[in-house]
């Protein structure tokens, strides 16, 4: 993580995102809205999470530093909750993702939060950050590149789902969880590492 790259930022945000796991979750909840305004709320929710970690990007380490937190705390931190989420992308709930009760159009709640941008994209916007500040518009430029992927792969989700089918969708989602796996374990153990030198310092 300490030299990630422009690309490698890409891959990493959108598996935080996972657009594709998303898919049965956005199909379920938007499937009691009409389908002329499907492709609004999902432009419009995107727009919102890319706000929310956008905010974080610029201002994340004026809330860090007011709450004393340091870029080796964030780095652990941020490792533990990347590993947490791709167990559940690894081994899923046996009765999958539950769409949670939303009546009528679901605005912010729960699509743009916590679905994409959820604690591991904000922890990952700001670990990135924290790490390089210098590059923060490389930064912006990879979450702004990781939204356009989910929006355009949530703008598909019903024909996506129809194609590729549950078990497919799940293999694929199986996959992506396993590469964060070893993200977050990358992550974690750097994070360590920096905490351990700190300690031969000090």
């Amino acid at each position: 993580m300490d030299s990630t790259s422009f690309i490698s930022a890409i891959v990493l945000l959108v598996l935080v995102t996972d657009p594709l796991g998303n898919i049965p979750v956005f199909v379920g909840i938007l499937r009691q809205v009409d389908p002329a305004r499907r492709q609004r709320i999902i432009v419009r929710e995107v727009l919102f999470a890319f706000g929310i970690l956008v905010f974080f990007a610029l201002f994340g380490q004026r809330v860090l530093k007011v709450m004393h937190l340091t870029d080796t705390a964030l780095g652990i931190a941020g490792g533990v909750i990347l590993f947490l989420i791709a167990l559940k992308m690894v081994f899923p709930q046996p009765g999958g993702r539950v769409d949670p009760p939303v009546h009528g159009e679901p605005f912010l709640v729960p699509l743009a939060v916590p679905f994409i941008a959820g604690p591991s994209a904000i922890a990952t916007v700001l670990l990135l950050v924290s790490r390089d500040p210098h590059r923060l518009w490389e930064w912006l430029g990879a979450l702004s590149v990781a939204m356009a992927v989910s929006a355009v792969v949530l703008g598909f989700a019903e024909k996506i789902a129809d194609f590729l089918g549950e078990q497919v969708t799940l293999a694929f989602e199986r996959l992506m969880g396993l590469i964060l796996t070893a993200i977050a374990i990358e992550m974690l153990l750097a994070g360590i590492q920096k905490f351990v030198l700190q300690i031969r310092m000090a």
